[in-house]
């Protein structure tokens, strides 16, 4: 069972670098240090390969946290295959800031992050919304889906974002150059 609280890691890693690639860094530095796995219990089902962490779970390893209602571990011959995150699963980075959802599901053997049920990715004041978010952990690709029309997150069917300029007040305006029509 031991094993089990390193596999509930990859899922964090995996659903950080869901949040942006700059979370490659964080992830990179954090996966060397311990993983905390703490719930109010444990179940193990040895005849399903199953194990389950039971409320209020919550994963750190560095800097990353993740937290869930409900974390499953599935193995097969041995090995975690996928991990499954569910209700209010919220994953935490200072390098790439918020992601929520209502499941997570990190798939072990392609590398695959999949967020799904009103997922919001928060960094700062950028906020997208988003029915479905698929990371591919090996090419470093996402996408944000909107889901069908009336899907929860993602109101009229569409992927919304809000991004917020960073103005930087020391600086003064840029001035005309030399020659150029005012």
């Amino acid at each position: 069972m031991k094993n089990l609280a390193a596999f509930a890691a990859a899922f964090v890693v995996g659903a950080v670098l869901s949040g942006g690639l700059e979370a490659a860094t964080t992830s990179a530095k954090s996966t060397d240090q311990p993983i905390n796995v703490s719930s109010d219990r444990f179940v193990a089902d040895l005849n399903g390969k199953t194990g389950t962490f039971v409320g209020n779970v919550l994963v750190t390893q560095g800097d990353i946290k993740m937290r869930a209602n409900q974390v499953r571990i599935t193995s097969v011959n041995g090995k975690a295959d996928r991990v499954t995150a569910t209700g209010n699963v919220v994953v935490d980075s200072p390098a790439s800031g918020t992601a929520t959802g209502d499941v997570g599901v990190y798939s072990v053997g392609p590398r695959t992050v999949l967020m799904s049920g009103n997922v919001v990715l928060k960094r700062a004041r950028d906020v997208m919304r988003g029915a479905q978010l698929t990371v591919n952990l090996v090419t470093g690709q996402a996408t944000l889906g909107a889901g069908a029309k009336g899907t929860p997150g993602a109101p009229q069917g569409r992927v919304q974002g809000v991004f917020n300029p960073t103005q930087d007040q020391s600086q003064s305006p840029p001035q005309p150059q030399a020659g150029a029509p005012r």
